[in-house]
């Protein structure tokens, strides 16, 4: 995959375009606030903490929208920073509820919207079990309101009725899919039989391609009024970005530092959670060394240290990497279809490398 470096121009009207979305997102939260203001002091807290969480992100949904807009050929950047706003309003409900799903109760580092809510309960003197239900019912109420808003978003858009319907059904197809995925993951996280490849990227695609990457350039593409064929070509990019990245995501939760993801790089392993790195370890002789351990709530540090090291013992870990680069390389073979920009193209390219780069291949496994 070649590296492209982004241009002057472009880089200034993604700043541009990425500001318009965070003035769209502050103008939500502070009509939010307003109206939770007169309900009471705590519905206000809460919509406090949900804007905690929403701030600080990379953007990625938001400037997918936005991207595919601008280079084809959309003019109506008020429009389009709603929509991109939609997405990243639609990302913070899907990581809120997949924190309490987990039982994580930090993100980016800082504690999530369950944490918070825990440690508020702790300091006031409640026991353990009591302030972690504070917590969760707190994850789960505020997702609520970020999933809810992500509709009143969209609709804030000034786009014609019928393309506003059918960002509508993008959106909700979006959602659809990303809840197929999620209770998947869940499922399997809780048999002792291991998915297989097929059965990981299957669940990859449901529950973060869709949401993630095909349907935040479909939104762009249908709001710039593109032709259908570069719409398909875009969906099926998304469909291999969000495998890749998924899967990229993945491994950084077991091997990545956490002041890079936010999350401990154990709690996945805690949990149990199947992912490639998991699949393929389980068909190894090494298994054996840490089937036990993985999932179990008990888990500490030290037997985390010892799961990676056998991860990497047995390839598990340049698999995955090699996986990942796989379905990367795919997503930009759909991208060569005629209609998409050579501008979009490059944009495009250039993110998913930046995806794959970001894993580092252990040395002399195989």
């Amino acid at each position: 995959m070649t590296v492209t470096y982004v241009d002057a121009d472009h880089a200034l009207n993604a700043s541009a375009d990425l500001a318009l979305v965070e003035d769209t997102l502050q103008q939500f939260f502070a009509d939010a606030k307003l109206r939770a203001a007169a309900v009471n002091g705590s519905y206000l807290h809460l919509w406090e903490a949900l804007e905690r969480a929403t701030a600080g992100g990379k953007r990625s949904r938001p400037r997918l929208v936005m991207l595919a807009y601008r280079l084809l050929g959309g003019t109506d950047f008020s429009s389009a920073a709603a929509v991109g706003a939609s997405y990243e309003l639609l990302h913070s409900a899907l990581i809120v509820h997949d924190d309490v799903v987990d039982r994580d109760f930090i993100r980016r580092g800082i504690p999530n919207v369950s944490g918070h809510y825990r440690s508020r309960a702790l300091r006031s003197g409640a026991p353990a079990a009591t302030a972690e239900h504070a917590g969760v019912a707190a994850g789960l109420l505020a997702g609520d309101l970020a999933l809810s808003g992500a509709y009143r978003l969209l609709r804030s858009s000034e786009a014609p009725a019928r393309v506003r319907q059918r960002l509508h059904d993008i959106l909700d197809d979006a959602i659809f899919s990303s809840v197929g995925g999620e209770i998947l993951d869940v499922e399997f996280s809780r048999t002792s039989t291991m998915p297989t490849i097929e059965d990981i990227t299957k669940t990859a695609y449901q529950k973060t391609s869709v949401y993630s990457f095909e349907a935040p350039l479909q939104a762009g593409a249908v709001l710039a009024g593109a032709p259908e064929k570069v719409i398909c070509a875009l969906a099926s990019a998304g469909r291999y970005a969000g495998i890749a990245y998924q899967i990229a995501d993945d491994v950084l939760g077991v091997f990545g530092k956490e002041s890079r993801t936010g999350k401990t790089n154990w709690g996945d392993l805690r949990e149990g959670k199947r992912t490639a790195l998991l699949s393929y370890a389980a068909t190894q002789p090494e298994w054996s060394r840490i089937a036990s351990v993985i999932g179990s709530p008990n888990m500490t540090a030290a037997d985390a240290g010892y799961v990676r090291t056998v991860l990497m013992a047995c390839g598990a870990k340049n698999y995955a990497i090699a996986l990942a680069t796989e379905n990367a390389q795919l997503a930009v073979m759909h991208l060569e279809s005629d209609g998409v920009p050579p501008a979009l193209r490059r944009r495009l390219q250039e993110m998913l490398f930046a995806v794959v780069s970001g894993m580092e291949p252990q040395r002399g496994t195989p």
